[in-house]
């Protein structure tokens, strides 16, 4: 069984598939500092991921081979993530005497209390947090399942793109681990207690939310940056790889900035709001003390600034290269430009050192 959770003491390529792209990342470390070796970012086919599910597993493949002839990275070892909604997890206490074969057993026999599927059916992996507070005697462990499917198909397009499958995590704990390398240079890092992270993707906006740097929340919502592509492939009468490339360089007509982004930026706002009252109204918290942006729709210009007039919490957008070292092979501006949208592939990269 490919482990969820478990920790590899092994270079990983950090493999992300997302709806539109798949993105490469490979790190290695020197002693406190990480270097990027190598990355990139292929474009997908149409529809060959929707919402989060692969549904071409050799177009996907395909991409993944197409990426690996061009960055050439080190290794073929390669980590890749399931979304949230794919994924059932549970923290449970377990007696802090159970070795982890015994505990895997227990784990087992009991795996019809947390888990609403047959076990063949499912992939299960566990990873003991720590102890429970107050009670040496007891550990938290972290339970986590996805269907078969799901692993089997992320799993098989590593493959077909010539990389060896050795890991599968949880897109929230990639950008958990991602985040942990962000929060020191956050402004008044120290004082941080909450912090939301808003990934806007090309169909999904993930928000995930760490207390005391663990994560405490997760949910997906259909809302992304395809939306504006969509807008200005209507309005001005071009395709969709034509409007894609047009929101890239900027190259459209003077009505586009007030007319087309101005409402996409306002559409941003009221879902980074209207998730964060339902994220309040479901937990017990009230507020949130920061706000980082992440995916290919943060680097918008200004989106930050007005989120944070909006929303009234501080507000940047994440890059986790910005005190990376880099190879003389890695683009300056192209992995600057790319950063935000690059939180899971870093987190999947940065198992190596676990």
């Amino acid at each position: 069984m490919l482990p969820f959770l478990r920790k590899k003491a092994q270079t990983l390529l950090g493999i992300d598939i997302s709806s539109t792209a798949v993105k490469l990342l490979e790190l290695s470390k020197s002693g406190s500092r990480y270097k990027v070796e190598s990355y990139g970012v292929e474009p997908l086919p149409a529809n060959a991921v929707v919402e989060k599910n692969i549904s071409d597993v050799e177009g996907v493949g395909d991409a993944i081979a197409r990426l690996v002839s061009r960055t050439r990275p080190g290794v073929k070892a390669a980590a890749v993530a399931v979304s949230g909604s794919a994924v059932i997890t549970k923290l449970i206490e377990m007696d802090a005497e159970l070795d982890e074969d015994a505990l895997e057993m227990q784990l087992k026999s009991e795996a019809d209390q947390y888990i609403p599927y047959p076990m063949d059916e499912v992939r299960m992996d566990f990873q003991v947090v720590g102890p429970v507070e107050n009670n040496d005697e007891r550990v938290e462990v972290l339970v986590a399942a996805s269907r078969t499917e799901n692993v089997e198909m992320r799993t098989d397009a590593l493959e077909i793109g010539g990389l060896q499958p050795r890991a599968v995590d949880v897109e929230a704990y990639a950008i958990e681990r991602a985040f942990q390398l962000l929060l020191p240079g956050l402004p008044n890092a120290e004082e941080l207690e909450t912090v939301a992270v808003f990934d806007i993707g090309a169909t999904m906006t993930t928000l995930n939310v760490f207390h005391q740097g663990r994560s405490v929340y997760t949910r997906e919502q259909l809302f992304g940056g395809k939306q504006l592509t969509e807008e200005i492939q209507r309005r001005y009468g071009i395709s969709m790889e034509e409007a894609g490339l047009a929101k890239k360089t900027g190259e459209l007509p003077d009505d586009y900035e007030g007319e087309v982004l101005q409402p996409f930026k306002d559409a941003i706002v009221q879902q980074v709001n209207s998730s964060l009252q339902f994220f309040y109204g479901s937990t017990q918290f009230n507020e949130v003390d920061y706000i980082l942006l992440a995916g290919g729709s943060s680097s918008i210009a200004d989106l930050g600034d007005l989120i944070q007039e909006k929303v009234g919490a501080g507000c940047s957008v994440a890059n986790p290269f910005s005190d990376m070292a880099l190879a003389n092979k890695v683009n300056a501006s192209a992995i600057a430009n790319d950063a935000p949208a690059l939180m899971i592939a870093c987190g999947l990269a940065l198992r190596s050192f676990d």
